[in-house]
């Protein structure tokens, strides 16, 4: 038998929402910190606003890419196990009706419910929909919300090309002596701003949050700058 988990099933709807919120922030960060890494290293080496464009768009395609990619593939396995778990789940009320009404009894009354309205509260839910009470109380699942790969591949791929997008306009559009500060400047501005976002989204301290947020997406555009220099010196 599975081991329960003690997770609060009551939260779950505005749970999911956060995560989605959560998840669509850091992909909008991904994108503007790889993004604004390729085109800052590129101008580090040449001024050519197609080579730029190039290789801009190709550092969006690919990132937007492997990120719904590696999205599908993660969500597909947890909703995997989330079917299996409910597999199980449903075979042991089909097996052992008894013995699971008395398994959602002890943890109910784990939860802080008397013994006597834990088994009142168990034989309700068991009534209505014993599934149901067993996928939320014991396995933290809601069996009408499973999670989709697919909407989670196309928001992770959505943020991604959203943040992606801001760096590389910054670096083909303004004229050629302002490209790199304005890149740097709206990146760190975008930096600050979803570093703030998922703070508050985590109950995290902002200041913190948006300081290595802009702390890294300037490393990040230093190196690749410094390493384009190199290149661009040495003909290569």
């Amino acid at each position: 038998m599975m081991e329960p988990t003690h997770e609060e099933a009551h939260g779950g709807a505005l749970g999911s929402r956060l995560n989605w919120l959560r998840a669509a922030v850091l992909g909008a960060n991904d994108g503007i910190v790889s993004t604004a890494g390729i085109v800052v290293g590129v101008a580090g080496a040449t001024q050519s606003r197609s080579a730029l464009l190039t290789a801009g768009l190709a550092g969006l395609l690919a990132g937007s890419m492997s990120m719904a990619a590696g999205e599908y593939v993660s969500v597909s396995t947890q909703r995997d196990s989330e079917m299996a778990a409910l597999a199980v789940e449903r075979q042991e009320l089909r097996e052992q009706p008894e013995a699971e009404l008395r398994e959602l009894t002890t943890l109910l009354e784990e939860r802080g419910l008397s013994r006597e309205v834990a088994g009142e509260a168990a034989e309700q839910l068991t009534a209505r929909d014993p599934l149901k009470a067993h996928a939320r109380v014991e396995l933290g699942i809601d069996p009408e919300e499973l999670t989709n790969p697919w909407h989670a591949a196309w928001a992770s791929f959505l943020a991604f090309t959203v943040g992606a997008l801001l760096p590389l306009l910054a670096i083909v559009l303004p004229p050629a002596d302002w490209r790199l500060g304005v890149t740097v400047g709206s990146v760190l501005a975008a930096l600050v701003l979803t570093g703030s976002a998922s703070a508050r989204l985590g109950s995290a301290d902002p200041k913190r949050a948006v300081l290595r947020n802009a702390v890294g997406g300037a490393l990040a555009m230093g190196v690749t700058y410094a390493a384009g220099r190199l290149l661009g010196a040495a003909g290569v």
